[in-house]
């Protein structure tokens, strides 16, 4: 009596298709039984069910049946065709040295190849086609993976915070409703430079944020990971090249290269809390690292403590024509209040004047657009009303075919013309006219409520409002944030007297 071993394999592809392991494991296990073989153990994988799966279990199969195949007297491995256990040249040769050490031959269903040098003949070139059929997928796959990623999408799955949408062919890959925060948060937290991975992860577990159901704490490698990945602002890499995806992105560009800055150590974190402008705040104008903190404590003769803080630069390998940049706390402080009133307007009279017609202009438009949407809807209730007299007209037999055809078709269109129009109205949100009177009142206030703030909301302020904040050895340079740069330059006109308008 002969013992066998049987191996089964099918591919993602073929799974696709309808073909499965029970279809091949039924055929072998019928052949076994009709040439009176027992069959011992049974190795199956499926190539979709784990990554390098195969390999792991053809290793396995090998392993044990080298180990087995005197004691148990293993007298095949039988599989329905050559290319399900042999993918490449060198499995071939592995299977043919177990045969010459352990005399275990292979067995096939489909493929049969004779004794002599013409049953090996016909065995190699099985396999070597069966090696060409393998590498020539893997190619073409490849080529498919490369192609997708030119034309902007990722292959495989998405990373965290985005989702795959199956049968949306238009935005396969969409940002996830909930973990799109948590990366957002991610970044925000990260670039005030002042936070470590730990504190982050210590922040996302007390909001509620979850990593995955089996670790719901974010790991340092996961925070890490996801501050490189530049898939959050829009671009794809693929082997060393980088791509423009057709995906949303998550983050901006300003605050991740603010994060890649901070990470790789161009931005220095203070080490001294108590310097609450440094830490990514600030950096400097003449080599782009961050402004960095310092205490100087100086004790008098008398017994006195006088503290002193200063900010400057954190390049420790400046260049020879380096200024020194410089600057104490003091006048740090009076130089970011000034950039925060130059956003108000100073005159009571006109400053209360605006905030009435910004409120008026939405109001208008509210009203505009309700009695529009009213109008249109009045409308839509008169055109079904139409189209039941012009059917009951038809159908008594008064009005003939054409006629009816014709003004059915005008009814139909006008209403298509008023949905539309109505799905368009729907974009208005009276919530933005309330928006813009926050904003305003908020550029309004922000220098007085940078001066009676903590050190905590000061950052928030510099935050919120100033996107890049540069110092020289002389002067405070910003770019102030949307809508703030229209608050600073589109809502005042320089004439001969100063005055806003």
């Amino acid at each position: 009596m002969t013992n066998v071993v049987i191996w089964a394999r099918v591919s993602s592809r073929e799974q696709r298709e309808g073909y499965s392991i029970d279809a091949q494991i039924r055929i072998t296990r019928e052949r076994a039984q009709k040439e009176g073989w027992v069959v011992l153990r049974e190795f199956l994988v499926a190539e979709s069910a784990k990554r390098g799966a195969e390999r792991l279990a053809f290793n396995e199969m090998f392993k044990w049946v080298r180990s087995n195949a005197r004691r148990l007297k293993i007298g095949f491995i039988l599989a329905h065709k050559l290319d399900r256990v042999c993918r490449n040249m060198r499995d071939a040769v592995r299977l043919q040295e177990l045969e010459d050490t352990c005399g275990v031959k292979l067995a096939f269903v489909d493929n049969q190849f004779g004794p002599g040098a013409a049953g090996a003949l016909s065995f190699n070139v099985m396999a070597a086609v069966a090696q060409y059929y393998s590498d020539n997928l893997r190619s073409e796959v490849l080529k498919g993976m490369d192609e997708k990623v030119r034309q902007g999408w990722p292959t495989g799955l998405a990373p965290y915070g985005y989702v795959n949408v199956k049968g949306d062919d238009e935005a396969p890959i969409q940002p996830h409703p909930t973990k799109r925060r948590a990366v957002e948060r991610i970044f925000e937290l990260y670039s005030t430079g002042t936070t470590t991975f730990e504190k982050i992860a210590d922040l996302l577990e007390r909001e509620g944020f979850v990593y995955r159901a089996s670790q719901p704490r974010f790991s340092r490698t996961a925070i890490g990971y996801i501050l490189d990945n530049r898939f959050y602002i829009g671009e794809l890499v693929r082997h060393g090249r980088t791509y423009p995806g057709k995906f949303a992105p998550i983050i901006d560009r300003d605050t991740f290269e603010l994060c890649q800055q901070i990470k790789h150590g161009r931005n220095r974190r203070t080490g001294s809390p108590d310097c609450y402008l440094a830490g990514g705040l600030f950096q400097c104008g003449h080599c782009g690292y961050s402004i960095t903190g310092e205490r100087v404590i100086r004790r008098m003769v008398s017994g006195k403590v006088w503290e002193y803080r200063y900010y400057r630069c954190g390049n420790i390998y400046k260049k020879p024509d380096h200024p020194k940049v410089r600057w104490s706390e003091e006048d740090l402080a009076k130089a970011v209040v000034r950039e925060l009133a130059n956003m108000r307007i100073q005159d009571d009279q006109t400053r209360e004047w605006f905030r009435e017609g910004l409120a008026s202009a939405f109001a208008d438009l509210t009203r505009l657009e309700t009695q529009r949407l009213n109008q249109i809807n009045k409308r839509l209730g008169e055109i079904k009303a139409m189209h039941e007299r012009l059917l009951d007209t038809y159908l008594a037999g008064t009005l003939d075919e054409g006629r009816f055809s014709t003004k059915s078709v005008e009814l139909r269109n006008e209403e298509t013309a008023l949905n539309d129009q109505l799905q368009k109205m729907g974009e208005f949100d009276p919530a933005v006219g309330r928006a813009a009177l926050a904003v305003f009142d908020f550029v309004q206030n922000a220098a007085a409520r940078w001066e009676s703030s903590n050190k905590a909301v000061r950052r928030e302020i510099l935050g919120t409002i100033l996107l890049k904040r540069t110092l020289s050895d002389v002067s405070l340079c910003v770019e102030k944030r949307k809508p703030f740069d229209l608050m600073a330059e589109g809502l005042s006109i320089d004439d001969s007297r100063g005055d806003w308008i």
